[in-house]
């Protein structure tokens, strides 16, 4: 009898260790990813993206701000790093490198995150309804000093990212880029633009009369800077 009722106690230990030991196997394949990805990002993307992902205004942005890392989706980057942004500096690695250690490079920048994924919730907000016209006035008058004229980026005078190119219309959801433009990014020269401490304390709506102009530059932008 002692046995028999000791197998049930016997039965929940060893699922307790065999839990233990598939999570200990998760983090250990995350970190090797990560190393992975570490020496791959050193060969092939650190003349750009400088160390550690950190970035530099006017040759390419960074990919470890809080922000970017809680809101872009593994998708947005799978589809950046294999494919590039044509029209940008920001050329495609596919061929170089393959899937597989595109993703140990991704894995190697989400080691940099600082805050709970928010990725689900950002991109499952509604596509923007807005004004396209009010959209661009408020853009010239507030992000095309940076992000240039038409959203073309480096490669037109601006010292941010090209948020008109083609490229960056088709990975990034409407909710992404509110996400962006409330909160910024905060380890680079993107501030948020909602709130108090705001540049300027738009409005949801005038985010997406924004976002509304940003999507009729598919056709207009012929050449714009680095991914953002």
């Amino acid at each position: 009898m002692k046995i028999i009722g000791a197998k049930p106690i016997l039965t929940a230990s060893i699922v307790a260790i065999l839990g233990v030991v598939a999570q200990a196997t998760v983090v250990n394949a995350d970190t090797t990813s990560a190393k992975e990805g570490e020496a791959a990002f050193n060969t092939f993307c650190v003349a750009c993206h400088q160390a550690k992902g950190e970035g530099k205004p006017g040759v390419a942005p960074s990919l470890v701000s809080p922000e970017f890392l809680a809101s872009a989706p593994d998708s947005l980057l799978l589809e950046t790093i294999e494919n590039g942004r044509p029209g940008t500096a920001m050329v495609g690695w596919k061929a170089v490198l393959g899937e597989k250690k595109i993703r140990s490079v991704i894995a190697y920048l989400r080691s940099f995150a600082k805050s709970e994924s928010r990725v689900a919730q950002v991109n499952a907000e509604p596509a923007a309804k807005g004004d396209p016209a009010m959209g661009k006035e408020f853009f010239n008058r507030i992000c095309a000093g940076c992000h240039g004229e038409n959203g073309g980026g480096y490669l037109v005078g601006g010292n941010a990212p090209a948020i008109g190119n083609a490229g960056f219309q088709k990975v990034a959801s409407d909710g992404y880029i509110r996400e962006m433009v409330r909160k910024g990014r905060s380890n680079t020269r993107m501030r948020g633009f909602q709130g108090s401490d705001g540049l300027a304390n738009l409005t949801n709506q005038e985010i997406d009369n924004i976002i509304s102009y940003l999507r009729t530059l598919n056709s207009a932008v012929k050449q714009g800077g680095a991914s953002s």
